[in-house]
Order: structure tokens, then C-alpha cells, then sequence
């Protein structure tokens, strides 16, 4: 082992203080995508909500997942009101909205709106009662699919099928890829760490008898 290398064992993890434990576990698998839930309840109270678990699941048909902490801790705004109208909103964070959606993460009650607390504006569509984050340059609109249980830690995966992209024309590169780096999206890390974005670079699609002759560094 590189002699610079600091070793946790699982015993040493479980010993840290809750908050250090939370910061490096949190941490270790690389930065996340940053994204702001949006729903309504059934009162019609706006919610919004932090995520760093929203995740790719397949493009046919569309769906994308995020994990929900064990809801038996604190009230679940988010999933409570998905239940409920099966409706919800996913919003791509850029650096300029990066300390108001932090604060979304506060635990205001079922009464409040983050959008009014954090000075964020709802935008909405037709026929789709959900509000998206109008300050936001990518965000999809999401129809709740199933729930998965997850034994190990009581967590939830929730999974839901797109049914709307609303996306800043800026995103598109010239080679109608994705740019998110046009857009100044960010990642998280760990709870409360965010970073920028920056391409480094775009490779064709891998084929097996078109990789390069790479030679192991010595």
C-alpha cells in the first residue's frame, strides 16, 4: 500500500463522529449530480428539495432514480406529495443558484414553500400540475413509476419515467451533445461541497477493434 494513503477499516468508520462519518462516506464516491426536486402537495404547498442521488436508469423508456433517506427519520415533503399527485420535477443547479438551493436542504415545515424561503420562482405547464425551478437551464418532468425498499438501509428508490426536457438552447454543442459545462452546471460532494464543471474532453462511441495502443505508465 502508497505509504500516503490514510486506511479506514470499517471498524475505524463506524467509530467516527456521526457528522465526520457522514462527510466521508458521503464523499468517497466522487462528486454527484446537484438537482432540485420539485412538488406540490395536496393542499397545494410548493415543495423543493436538494438531491445528490438523482441517477440514470435507462433511455427506453426514460427513467431516471434518486435515493430517499429512510423515511421514518424526519417527514419526507418530496415523496409524500410524489404519492400524491405522482408528479414531480427534477432541476439541474448552475453556479448561480448554488447557496439558495443548498438552503432548500433546511428543514422548514409542511407549510412553508422553499421556492418563497429561497427565493426561487415556480414555473409551470400545461397539464402538469408539478412546478419546475424557472431559474434553472435543464430540468424534466417527472411521472412517479415505483418505490423499491432497499433492505440494507431502509432507504428508498424512487423511479420515475420523464415526461418533459426543458433544456437552455445553450446546452447543445456543435456536435448536439450535452454540454453541461455551457451552462455552469454543479456537483456535490459529500452534504454541503460544491464544484464546477469543465469538458475535458469527447471520445467516440468505444468499439473494441478501434482502441487505441495504450502502453502502461512505468
Amino acid at each position: 500500500m502508497h505509504s500516503k494513503n490514510i486506511h479506514y477499516t470499517k471498524n475505524a468508520i463506524e467509530a467516527l463522529d456521526r457528522v465526520k462519518r457522514l462527510l466521508l462516506i458521503n464523499a468517497v464516491s466522487g462528486i454527484k449530480s446537484a438537482n432540485l426536486i420539485g412538488s406540490i402537495s395536496a393542499k397545494g404547498i410548493t415543495n423543493l428539495a436538494v438531491f445528490n442521488s438523482v441517477f440514470h436508469l435507462g433511455s427506453n423508456p426514460p427513467l431516471q432514480a434518486f435515493i430517499l433517506r429512510p423515511t421514518g427519520e424526519v417527514p419526507r415533503h418530496t415523496y409524500e406529495n410524489l404519492l400524491h399527485n405522482k408528479q414531480y420535477t427534477i432541476n439541474h443547479i448552475h453556479e448561480g443558484m448554488i447557496e439558495r438551493a443548498h438552503y432548500t436542504s433546511a428543514k422548514f415545515d409542511d407549510s412553508t414553500s422553499e421556492f418563497n424561503a429561497c427565493a426561487f420562482e415556480e414555473e409551470y405547464i400545461e397539464g402538469f400540475e408539478a412546478p419546475f425551478v424557472a431559474e434553472s437551464n435543464l430540468k424534466l418532468g417527472m411521472e412517479f413509476k415505483e418505490a423499491i425498499p432497499i433492505k440494507a438501509n431502509k432507504t428508498i428508490m424512487v423511479i420515475g419515467e420523464i415526461q418533459h426536457v426543458l433544456v437552455s438552447k445553450e446546452v447543445f454543442s456543435a456536435e448536439d451533445d450535452i454540454d453541461l459545462a455551457a451552462i455552469n452546471e454543479v456537483g456535490i460532494s459529500g452534504l454541503n461541497t460544491y464544484y464546477g464543471l469543465h469538458k475535458l474532453a469527447r471520445f467516440p462511441y468505444a468499439r473494441a477493434n478501434e482502441v487505441p495502443n495504450f502502453t502502461k505508465k512505468k
